[in-house]
């Protein structure tokens, strides 16, 4: 019997002593299938039931007012796509962070577009198209495509280029965009930006860096900032004044993000952009985002146009569509592509 007692004293100490020196280990459980303005909500569970002494959340990067072991809060602030949500806990110690996410769909379908085509102008077919604006007149152009990137000034009806000015041979010339009488000029690898005299074409300061985003693609601005994106899903803004990266935005819609974003157009309070090399059979894609949340409100199929296009020369598979210009006047859009022999004036029409 004593043996007995003694075994039972024993297994309860080795029990207490495990107890013990087991490790904290927790888990952050976030909402799943969240569309924008639902409530989200994160807890933080230590899985083996040991105290903790508090605990803070944070939602990228921001702390969060939080009730005991959980949050609530509205994604509507947040804006569509991923966001961090992470735990801070303290307990004997020590503290310990742990990270979660949670995504953010849009709450309807996008708006489908077709279009009207008003006017057809001759382009250069040779021109690698990277951006495209228009400017009390005149389109201005840049191309693509290392030793072969240029920037231009053209003559809208008959695709004359009146001024041009060759980027470096060592830099792949891509998106631009006009803003208090300069011209910004992203390159694509390179992490550099240019800034251009819009009468004379002549750079001025030192070339930008961009800092969080890899890669320069499109460019345009909402009279303001300068609004960018990288070939992927983002969009960034950045100061008009200085060009350093201030925020970002993620292109969503009600099932997914739309990533490969290419150049853009800021129209009517909205993020007009190109989607490269579109899954087939459609390569003509424009989608319209809304620059407060990153839904994608809008999409229109421009396939059309390529194969009109098409019955006058031969395209490889990456001339696609890619670049846009609006003109106030006339609220209508300029439309062409890599190496496309036409530039397009259309107007957008949604579909019934």
């Amino acid at each position: 019997m004593r043996l007995q007692k003694n075994l039972i004293a024993f297994s309860t100490v080795v029990l207490l002593l495990s107890a013990c020196t087991e490790p904290y280990k927790f888990a952050l459980k976030t909402s799943k299938n969240l569309f924008f303005k639902d409530e989200a909500s994160a807890t933080l569970t230590e899985l083996n039931n040991k105290p903790i002494d508090s605990i803070y959340f944070f939602v990228n990067g921001k702390k969060v007012t939080s009730t005991g072991n959980s949050i609530a809060f509205s994604t509507e602030h947040l804006g569509v796509g991923k966001h961090t949500v992470s735990a801070l806990a303290f307990y004997p110690g020590k503290t310990k962070k742990i990270n979660n996410a949670i995504e953010i769909f849009a709450n309807k379908a996008p708006v489908v577009y077709s279009y009207e085509l008003i006017n057809t102008y001759p382009h250069d077919k040779n021109a690698y198209t990277q951006g495209l604006e228009y400017h009390n007149g005149f389109l201005y152009e840049t191309t693509g495509q290392y030793g072969k990137s240029t920037l231009r000034k053209v003559a809208l009806k008959t695709g004359i280029v009146v001024q041009e000015e060759k980027l470096n041979e060592r830099y792949f010339g891509e998106g631009m965009t006009i803003l208090n009488s300069k011209i910004h000029w992203l390159t694509w690898r390179a992490k550099k930006g240019f800034t251009y005299d819009l009468e004379t074409f002549k750079q001025e300061k030192e070339p930008f860096s961009y800092t969080w985003s890899q890669e320069g693609w499109g460019l345009t601005n909402n009279g303001t900032d300068l609004l960018k994106s990288d070939g992927t899903h983002k969009i960034y803004f950045l100061d008009g004044e200085n060009q350093q990266e201030k925020k970002s935005i993620q292109a969503y819609y009600n099932k997914g993000k739309i990533d490969k974003l290419n150049e853009l157009e800021f129209i009517n309070g909205k993020i007009y952009a190109n989607r490269w090399i579109t899954d087939k059979p459609i390569k003509s894609l424009i989608v319209i985002i809304n620059p407060e949340n990153g839904i994608v409100e809008g999409i229109a199929n421009l396939d059309g146009l390529r194969k009109i296009v098409l019955q006058e020369q031969t395209l490889q598979d990456d001339d696609v569509l890619n670049g846009i210009a609006y003109n106030k006047e006339t609220n209508s859009i300029y439309v062409t592509g890599k190496k496309w022999g036409k530039l397009f004036e259309i107007k957008l029409i949604q579909n019934q």
